[in-house]
Formats: C-alpha cells, structure tokens, sequence
C-alpha cells in the first residue's frame, strides 16, 4: 500500500474514531468549565493547556485526512465542515477578533461528522429542506390569512394582542405552540366574544397538528433516504476493497 492508504485505512480504524470522539467531548467539557470563574482561578492553566492540546490533535487529524485523500479532500461536504470549525479556533482571538474565542465551542459539532448515526440526521434534514419548502410556503399562507381574519375581529378588543398584522401573527404563533394558548389568550377572547372557538380551534388544528406533522413526516422519510444511501455507500465499498484484493491475490499468484 501507498502512503496515502496507509495513512487513510489508519484515519478508517475504529479505535481511531473513538480516540476523536473522546477528544472532542473532553475538548467540550474543558471549554464548559472555562466559563466558570472559580474554575478558571484555581485549575485556568491546565484547563487553557487540554483546550489546545485538543486543538492541536484536531489539526493533526485534519492535515492527514487532507494528506491522504488529496483535492478530493474538499469534495466532502464534512470535511469542508470540520475544515470551518478547525480555522476558526486557529484564528487570532485577540482585539477586535476577540468574540471568535466564544466560537471555540463550534469544535463540540465535529462530533455531528465524527458519529455516523448523528451525520444521518443531519442529512435526514438536509434533504427534507426542499420538501419542507413547500410545507413552510403553506404555513406562511394560513398565518398569513389568519392574521388577517385576527386583526379584523379582535383588534379592537385586544389592540396588544391582534392590534395590527405583526402582533396578530405573534400572537397566532404562541397559539401554535400551546404556550398558555387557553388560559393566556384563547378564554379572555371568549369572554368578550363568545364564538372565538370557532377561529382558534381549526387554525390549532391546522398549524400544530397537521402541519406540523407534514414536517416530521417529511424528515423522517428524509432520514431512511439518508440511511439506506449510506448503506449502499458501504456495500459499494465493500465490494471494491474485495476486488481490489481479489486482484492483488491473482498478480501474486501470476508472478509464481
């Protein structure tokens, strides 16, 4: 084997992986202690020593990875993700880039890339985006109209709540998500206008249960796409390493 295979079946390893992994929950529980003063006084130096020995690992990993797989290093959406996340902790945080020092704990994300059951869910969602499009275009729509229909019946009752279209849909909103809809603002409506229910109750109907469930549905379904095209990717894998072996054997047995 070359010494870019070589470097990229030992980057494949299992123990390899783990070895990340533990270094990015280590890295993530050093920057969630540097956040407390008292830790800071008494422990600062070892805890600022582990916060850049992690980063210097991640630096390391990722120049192998790059050594190994060459240009086509950036043909991976995750490795352009991991690539992000490690120049961002390389910068100056000093000055005015001193915000970037809050951006450290990015590197708890390489986890996402660093798992594979986390990376199916970001593609789950990833390919949902385009469907959900249509789903959000939908809610805009019934917002819309029912902001209206809001802001026309109980403006002048409720200016602080259905005063104008922008409160309107706020308010609509906090209905959508069940946060003291009944008691905060559907049964004070009521109280002035008895037959409000009859607006609520289907625009409840429509955002938080129908809608809503389009949204996890389409997720989801998204989510099995990801996976069983994965799984192809490592059967497909899979069977080139075996011919890839396979014809090793028979150069071998051929030079006899």
């Amino acid at each position: 084997m070359t010494s870019r295979a070589t470097v990229a079946a030992f980057l494949d390893r299992p123990t390899v992986a783990r070895f990340l992994i533990a270094v990015i929950l280590v890295n993530a529980v050093t920057l969630g202690l540097e956040t407390f003063p008292a830790v800071m006084a008494r422990a600062g130096t070892l805890l600022v020593a582990i916060d850049r020995l992690c980063l210097g690992i991640f630096v390391v990993e990722l120049g192998l990875r790059l050594y190994a797989t060459g240009l086509r290093f950036f043909r991976s959406g995750w490795n352009l993700f991991d690539f992000a996340i490690v120049t961002i902790s390389l910068l100056p945080a000093a000055g005015g880039l001193s915000v970037l020092r809050a951006l450290r704990i990015l590197r708890v994300l390489r986890v996402v890339s660093a798992v594979p059951s986390l990376r199916r869910v970001v593609d789950g969602l990833g390919r949902a985006l385009p469907g959900m499009g249509s789903v959000f275009l939908l809610i805009l729509l019934i917002y819309y109209i029912a902001a209206v229909i809001a802001t026309k019946l109980f403006a002048a009752s409720f200016p602080d709540w259905f005063g104008n279209l922008g409160a309107s849909a706020y308010s609509l909103f906090q209905i959508m998500t069940l946060e003291s809809w009944s008691m905060g603002i559907v049964r004070p409506v009521m109280e002035v206008y008895p037959y409000a229910w009859a607006f609520f109750l289907p625009f409840i109907l429509m955002t938080t249960f129908a809608v809503m469930n389009l949204i996890v549905g389409l997720i989801v379904n998204s989510m099995q796409e990801a996976a069983s095209e994965e799984t192809r990717e490592e059967t497909h894998a899979f069977e080139e390493k075996v011919l890839a072996r396979l014809a090793e054997i028979e150069r071998k047995l051929d030079a006899r």
